[in-house]
This record gives C-alpha cells, sequence and structure tokens, in this order.
C-alpha cells in the first residue's frame, strides 16, 4: 500500500530510533529532563521566542496556548475550516471554557479586514473578543500558505484591538521551506504558536507551546492539569531533536512529489486548489464517484487516501513516501478517476 492518507503516519528513520536508544533522560515534571530541555530550547530560539513546552500533542499544545490567551467566557476568533475548532473535540469549550466564533472557511486566503469586522470590544454583557488563531499551513484549506504580507496585516489588527494572536503551526515548516520564511520572522508575529513534531518532521510524537518565559511557565500547569505531564520523556524529545537536524530542509521533496500527484490528477478536473506544500486536495462533486467510493476504488488499486467530507478528499505526500511510490500511487490515482 502507497500511504497518502496524512503525514502523520511515518515510521521513525534508523538515525532517529538510534537517536531515541542513545538519549539521556531524567524527570520532566521535575525539570530535570536534559534531552526536553534541550529540545525547549533549540524550539523557542528558532521562532524567536523566550521559551517553549514539549506536549504530546498538538491538540494539547493549541488547547494550552489558548487557555493562556483567552480567560474563560471570553472569545477567540478563527476561521470554520480551523484543526482548533475542527478537529479537537469541542476541547477549548470543554477544557477552558473558550467561546468560540469564526469566519467562513477559506483556507489560506484569509482576508485582515474581515477578521477586524468580527471583533467584539468589551461591554453592553457581549463576549469580548481576546485572541485570534490562524493556521500555518491550513490543513483543510489543502496545505495552503498565508502570505507573510497578510500575517503583517493580522498582526496589526490584533495590536490595533488589543488582541492576542495564536498561530497553530503543526506545518509551519512546510511554509518555511515553500516560502522561505524565517521561522523567526513568523515567530515575531504570533504571541504563541504550537509546532508540530510528528507530520512532517516524522517524529513518533509530540508539539511543542512556544511563547514568553512568563506564558511558558503558566503553560506548564495547563500542561499538568490537563493530564500531559510526562516523566523520562527524553527518548521522544530526542526523535524531535533528530527530526529538527535531518527533516527540515527535506520537506521540498515532499512538495515536489505532490505537485507530481497534482500534475498527474489535473485533467481529470478534482483538484481542489493549487498545491503549495504535501497536500493535494480533491474535490470529487463533479465526479461519478464520491469521496467514499473514491477512496475505496483507490484502496483496491493499492493506494490510501484521506476523506474529508462526502466529496472531499486529500493526498499528503511525507517522508514515508518515496519516488517509486509516487509513480505506482500516480497510476492508481488515474485509473481510479478513468474508471
Amino acid at each position: 500500500m502507497v500511504d497518502l492518507r496524512s503525514d502523520t503516519v511515518t515510521r521513525p528513520t534508523a538515525g532517529m530510533r538510534e537517536a531515541m536508544a542513545t538519549a539521556e533522560v531524567g524527570d520532566d515534571v521535575y525539570g530535570e529532563d536534559p534531552t526536553v530541555t534541550a529540545l525547549e530550547a533549540e524550539v523557542a530560539a528558532l521562532f524567536g521566542h523566550e521559551a517553549a513546552l514539549f506536549a504530546p500533542t498538538g491538540s494539547m499544545a493549541n488547547q494550552i496556548a489558548l487557555q493562556l490567551l483567552v480567560p474563560p467566557g471570553d472569545e477567540l476568533l478563527c476561521d470554520a475550516d480551523a484543526h482548533v475548532v475542527t478537529y479537537e473535540i469541542g476541547a477549548a469549550a470543554a477544557y477552558g471554557g473558550i467561546s468560540s466564533r469564526t469566519w467562513p472557511a477559506v483556507g489560506a486566503d484569509l482576508d485582515p479586514d474581515v477578521v477586524a469586522q468580527l471583533v467584539r470590544p468589551d461591554g453592553y454583557f457581549a463576549v469580548p473578543t481576546r485572541a485570534i488563531a490562524v493556521e500555518q499551513t491550513h490543513n483543510r484549506g489543502g496545505g495552503g500558505v498565508i502570505p507573510l504580507g497578510v500575517l503583517r496585516r493580522l498582526r496589526g489588527v490584533a495590536d490595533e484591538h488589543g488582541l492576542a494572536l495564536h498561530c497553530d503551526g503543526a506545518r509551519i515548516w512546510h511554509a518555511h521551506v515553500a516560502d522561505g520564511v524565517p521561522l523567526a520572522e513568523y515567530g515575531a508575529l504570533f504571541d504563541t504558536l504550537s509546532v508540530c513534531l510528528s507530520k512532517g518532521l516524522g517524529a513518533p510524537v509530540g508539539s511543542l507551546v512556544v511563547g514568553s518565559a512568563e506564558r511558558i511557565a503558566r503553560a506548564r500547569v495547563v500542561r499538568k492539569r490537563m493530564g500531559g505531564g510526562m516523566r523520562q520523556v527524553g527518548v521522544l524529545a530526542a526523535a524531535g531533536r533528530y527530526a529538527l537536524a535531518h527533516h527540515v530542509a527535506r520537506l521540498a521533496a515532499d512538495h515536489a512529489k505532490a505537485a507530481r500527484l497534482a500534475e498527474a490528477i489535473a485533467p481529470f478536473g478534482v483538484l481542489a486548489g493549487p498545491v503549495r506544500t504535501n497536500i493535494v486536495p480533491l474535490d470529487l462533486t463533479k465526479h461519478p464517484l464520491d469521496a467514499r467510493r473514491f477512496a475505496a476504488a483507490a484502496r483496491e488499486r493499492g493506494v490510501l487516501v484521506s476523506v474529508l467530507g462526502p466529496n472531499t478528499a486529500r493526498l499528503v505526500t511525507h517522508l514515508d513516501v518515496a519516488d517509486p511510490d509516487i509513480d505506482r500511487a500516480t497510476q492508481s490515482l488515474t485509473q481510479t478517476l478513468r474508471a
């Protein structure tokens, strides 16, 4: 099988396994795991922030960050397809008491002026807006990259209204490689970021919350409250450090493989938009097969596809998909679409 469902399906490389096996460890709840401490310092420095906190999942990292920025009962703004309100099972409300309001989903094509019109100030018993969250790259937006100029305008909106700005940067490494924007330049725009090690970078688990020293000190309390305090977790942090050293620049190869898939599929009229990074979005509305039947037919031909909705699907390239796999996937998918 060629597994194109997600870049979360990768397995640790031999070098990563060796790094994990030889990692120096300690009790991280006591702050005594040297490998975790090194990872946190490295990631904080990459984004130009004071501190970072290792968390077991991207969802937990996002929810910790949101609780740092939005008091219970107050409001977060994000787009309707954002991961924080789509794939985190209502955690912002359930754990943080956070009210969420969304603008229409447009993936990476957000308009800061639209966001500005949604901001609610304090007073008149309305729910006040406290923070804005964006996703870079945008998962349900086909791996689209929000341009740096748009993010700067959004930072201006946040500053004008006294709001915090959070980045769900699960795949921010892809944006960095695709557009050549330094990670520190992204970091300078956001009050908090969550960044993932277990998607494109190929680590088996782990994300980090990035922010000021004061916020990250509070984040440690929130993480423990949510059950995220871990002990000798340096074995996982070592995988993350290896990924940062060896798997960032190679993301360009995943982007090229996604572009190859998109080029082969384009004649069938099912591409949902341009392919900028490692995600190929599919819209099967005008095709005889709906998304589930398309995925089932592709599976029979040896390719696993992710179904996002009745007529939407996606293909994701990653570390474990080699060039011969792309050749096989291209042949199988074109046969499926032609059938």
